[in-house]
């Protein structure tokens, strides 16, 4: 964290993950259960361990079904981690240890307390994704004993006036249920730009930085400008000042809001704009929108609270949901699951793994069991052939030209396309051996960046690191992109550096073909592309390249931008 004194303005620097510019009061969210609260509740008059234990399996029935109503209220990226949250409430794992806990003669609040704690250490020593269940933790500890004693459960409360959160971290169930009407922005100390608060923030539209420290220390009331392009905090900045730059800053995200397309650049180059989407309601939802058809299809989402496999009829009649939208003459990419490390899925992941972000996960899961595999893509061959829409089909995780080859020769037979995700640096550093055995590539930022920078995107002391804009992981994706022309094969990229439209620039200017995101990204990116010539993308892409950190690369963006 950086804090520059500029005059009478104070500087709180973070990561920037959402642009705009927004100014308004502090609202400051610690959503912790009162301990006046849990100290009159004590034992809770639970006489016994059987007693103590069915309170606890209450309270878990309470706060799971919470879980679930609001998944099935929220879409995309929302539903999914409280979907996850839901199943993470239930683990039976948990229980065990409160259980124990409870027989070694502690009360049911500690019990729990203890239980998570020792989970919580376990997933942030595991690091990676698995890291990043620590604050869902949390949350549902907060939630459980906010049962058990009594009280509400704890949650950002609903601002008067329109206000800036701020928080250490938010959990994703209280990010999904934010009203953009009365929340300006978003900062919170921990998290990185692709932590679950960035990506639910991301798809509501809301400015956001994270990774600010200092952001709590700024007191309740305070007015303060938040430039989520910049990713800073401002204190003590004129009112009417502040004034004129939200409103330029409003107007120019409105202009970009009102893009129809056709995606392409300024002198026509064309550049496939696709949509992100997890279910048929997703789908359905951005078909509506300028894109050019879906470019991930995550379809472990379907599967998170199953116990059982869905056989393949099954399978095609969920795929068929999202395929039916776009059978119009868009097509759809679909990846098979990336069930493993926070993504747990009882029919298909292991248990036990002591590093689930580098263990069995993806395409891995196959290995010992391909009828895993067969059934899906069997499933997704049905679901094409009923809606007749070009079906695409690519697998995650893929480390070798091998696993490539032998993945695209089970997808072709089926009159699939086949492809493979680039998230592992190998992979990345093959693409043009990869492009000699499959048809496309589509680069997932994500998990790419935390991969080949070996940093927790969790670690808010590594939220730099984390940052797609790292000049290391734009050479992956230059390099990736490269192959894609020199084999004239189509590279996307479908990572959440998709949806930022001054980083979109460069991935064109790289030679990436398509950009997938939330779907409410996408007219900011391609009002964005439609305003530069490519030659000015590929300049981009060379600044950016060069560049010696993030900011430095954002910065030399920016103004390249506006020179042009």
């Amino acid at each position: 964290m950086v804090t520059v004194e500029v005059g009478t303005t104070r500087i709180l620097q973070g990561t920037p993950v959402v642009p705009g510019v927004v100014a308004g009061p502090v609202l400051r969210v610690v959503g912790e259960v009162s301990e006046e609260a849990v100290a009159r509740y004590g034992d809770g008059g639970l006489a016994d361990e059987d007693a103590a234990l069915a309170a606890y399996d209450a309270s878990v029935l309470e706060v799971a079904d919470s879980f679930a109503r609001k998944a099935a209220a929220a879409h995309g990226a929302a539903a999914e981690v409280l979907a996850a949250s839901a199943g993470l409430t239930r683990d039976k794992g948990l229980r065990g240890a409160v259980a124990k806990a409870l027989g070694q003669g502690s009360d049911v609040v500690t019990a729990v307390r203890a239980a998570v704690e020792q989970f919580v250490s376990v997933f942030t020593g595991m690091g990676g994704l698995m890291a990043e269940r620590a604050t869902d933790l949390r949350d549902i500890e907060r939630r459980l004993v906010a049962h058990l004693v009594g009280e509400p459960e704890p949650g950002v409360p609903t601002p008067s006036v329109p206000s800036v959160l701020l928080a250490a971290d938010l959990a994703p169930s209280d990010t999904a249920g934010l009203d953009p009407a009365l929340v300006l922005a978003i900062v919170t100390e921990r998290g990185g730009p692709t932590s679950h608060t960035a990506i639910i923030a991301r798809q509501l539209g809301i400015p956001c930085v994270v990774g600010c420290r200092g952001a709590l220390e700024v007191a309740a009331g305070t007015f303060v400008v938040v430039d989520g392009e910049g990713g800073r905090v401002e204190l003590g900045v004129d009112e009417l000042a502040a004034a004129d730059r939200v409103e330029a800053s409003r107007v120019a995200r409105e202009a970009l809001a009102a893009w129809r397309g056709p995606a392409q650049t300024a002198d026509g180059t064309p550049v496939k704009l696709l949509a992100n989407v997890a279910d048929g309601t997703t789908a359905e939802s951005a078909a509506g929108e300028p894109v050019q058809g879906v470019g991930l299809f995550r379809t472990e989402l379907c599967f998170l609270d199953r116990r059982d496999e869905p056989d393949a009829e099954e399978q095609a009649a969920i795929y068929a949901e999202v395929l039916r939208p776009y059978a119009d003459g868009r097509h759809v990419v679909v990846r098979t699951l990336d069930a493993g490390s926070d993504k747990p899925i009882a029919f298909a992941t292991h248990e036990g793994e002591e590093n689930p972000a580098l263990g069995v996960r993806g395409l891995r899961l196959s290995f010992d069991n391909p009828g895993l595999m067969d059934h899906q893509l069997d499933g997704i061959q049905l679901a094409a052939e009923s809606t007749g829409t070009e079906t695409w089909v690519m697998a995650p995780m893929v480390a070798t030209v091998a696993e490539a080859a032998d993945f695209a020769a089970k997808v072709r037979p089926r009159g699939l396309k086949p492809g493979v995700m680039v998230e592992i640096p190998s992979a990345a550093l093959l693409a043009y051996r990869m492009l000699e055995v499959v048809d496309f590539l589509s680069i997932g930022t994500n998990d790419l960046t935390q991969y080949a920078m070996a940093a927790d995107r969790m670690a808010t002391d590594l939220a730099h690191l984390t940052d797609p804009w790292q000049p290391a992981v734009l050479q992956l994706i230059a390099i990736t992109a490269e192959a894609g022309r020199n084999a004239r094969k189509p590279v996307g990229v479908c990572g959440e550096a998709a949806a930022d439209p001054l980083l979109a620039v460069c991935l064109v200017g790289m030679g990436v073909t398509s950009l997938s995101m939330a779907a409410r990204a996408v007219r900011p990116v391609g009002a964005q592309l439609a305003r530069v010539h490519m030659e000015t993308c590929e300049h981009a892409a060379e600044v950016a390249l060069a560049a010696s950190d993030p900011m430095a690369a954002r910065q030399a963006v920016r103004d390249l931008l506006a020179e042009a």
